[in-house]
């Protein structure tokens, strides 16, 4: 059958939950597909039946199962394994070998299957039955950026039980599923896919050029800019997903640079300039910042704010922290390989920046414009637009100037 042409990589520790893995398996098998057994134990003993064994796990990590068994420095084994097995994971991958993956665990078990995943790229199904997929904030670690489908099964991986046949018959049908040849390839048609960055307060602009680039034959593709999306999208990009970036809201940069809530990481805005796609940049929220509120310096309790809502406050940026920012934005545009135009609305960066509200102040945003513009390379052309980011005009400018260059 075709589907036995599909390879499932099933991670899971045989020295825990072998009897468990093996039903697993048998059941993927019986599906049409072929199973691939990863052993990642860290401290059974003896003979495995898994296709990849510790042993070999161990060296693709650059150690031994031996010296795994018996380090006492958890952290650094489990990191060895995940890197062992990345490794083979992505190997595979590369060699038109691998085709879906599923993970079963407990909370170890789940973290270390669930990195494994994320170094797989988007588009390839990924489903991690977890006992603790309900655990406050495990939840989040185990999916990151990855697209990963977590299944929680509720009942501990102990012991074949008819509930936990059931849990397993059902991850098997749902990775069937995934892997079947009527799934729409994530790879868009060549020179068509486009990523954009989203954010509340400069939601209309955004639809605005999604609508119309749709219109001029792109598919664009919305990442929301809250330090998780644009994370995710600097990723995709990496994986030759996308031939352009909008980056409407580019905030995560400053937010990383102070340790914000929106932190989008030390690669936001680097990964479109490290390809040589096409980039067009704005100022959606670089003006302010979002500290949690339980890390709030007294001096910010003095600042001029914006509620966004009851959870969420905006805190204005001081212009020397505006200025921190543009260099920021200016290092990482100067690496760029491929076309760079910057957008600055002059009449608000945002819907949050209105004449009234205590943060607009489009005079001190000149800070950022000035600092940005001292080194730049002369390639990378500034724009200003005699407008708000939400008014009409500015959105047509955007899908103007993307127009140019994608």
């Amino acid at each position: 059958p075709i589907m036995a042409e599909k390879t499932i990589l099933i991670i899971s520790t045989l020295d825990t939950k072998g009897e468990e893995t093996y039903y697993l398996r048998d059941k993927v098998q019986s599906l049409g597909l072929t199973p691939l057994l990863m052993d990642i134990s860290m401290r059974g003993e003896g003979p495995t039946r898994a296709d990849i064994t510790p042993d070999q796990v161990a060296a693709a990590g650059g150690s031994t199962i031996e010296e795994i068994r018996v380090s006492k420095e958890r952290s650094r084994i489990t990191n060895i394994t995940i890197a062992g097995a990345s490794r083979i994971a992505v190997e595979r991958l590369g060699e038109g070998g691998l085709n879906g993956v599923i993970g079963m665990g407990g909370s170890t078990g789940s973290l270390m299957a669930t990195e494994v995943m994320r170094a797989l790229p988007f588009g390839i199904p990924k489903l991690m039955i977890s006992s603790t997929a309900a655990l406050p904030g495990l939840s989040t670690r185990y999916i990151g950026t990855g697209d990963i489908a977590l299944f929680h099964s509720v009942i501990e991986i102990s012991g074949l039980s008819d509930l936990l046949k059931n849990v397993m018959d059902r991850a098997a049908h749902a990775m069937a599923g995934m892997v079947h040849e009527t799934i729409t390839s994530p790879k868009a048609k060549k020179g068509k896919a486009i990523a954009i960055t989203m954010l509340g307060p400069c939601e209309q602009c955004a639809s605005s050029v999604r609508t119309s680039l749709e219109q001029a034959g792109y598919q664009v593709i919305g990442f929301s800019a809250a330090g998780i999306g644009d994370r995710a999208m600097e990723e995709m990009i990496s994986q030759g997903l996308f031939q352009g970036v909008i980056d409407l809201a580019p905030g995560g940069v400053g937010e990383h640079l102070f340790g914000f809530m929106r932190d989008a990481g030390p690669n936001r805005m680097e990964s479109a300039g490290r390809g040589g796609i096409p980039q067009i940049i704005s100022t959606c929220s670089v003006n302010h910042m979002t500290p949690a509120k339980s890390r709030y310096k007294p001096e910010y309790h003095e600042r001029r704010k914006y509620d966004l809502d009851k959870y969420r406050t905006w805190i204005r940026l001081s212009p020397a922290e505006l200025k921190e920012v543009a260099g920021a934005f200016r290092d990482k545009l100067n690496s760029a390989k491929g076309p760079v135009k910057v957008l600055i609305p002059l009449r608000g960066w945002s819907s949050v920046d209105y004449p009234g509200n205590a943060t607009y102040d489009p005079e001190e945003d000149r800070v950022f414009v000035q600092e940005l513009r001292r080194d730049l390379n002369p390639d990378i052309e500034i724009l200003e637009i005699d407008a708000n980011m939400e008014d009409p005009e500015f959105a047509a400018a955007v899908v103007t100037a993307s127009l140019k260059i994608l």
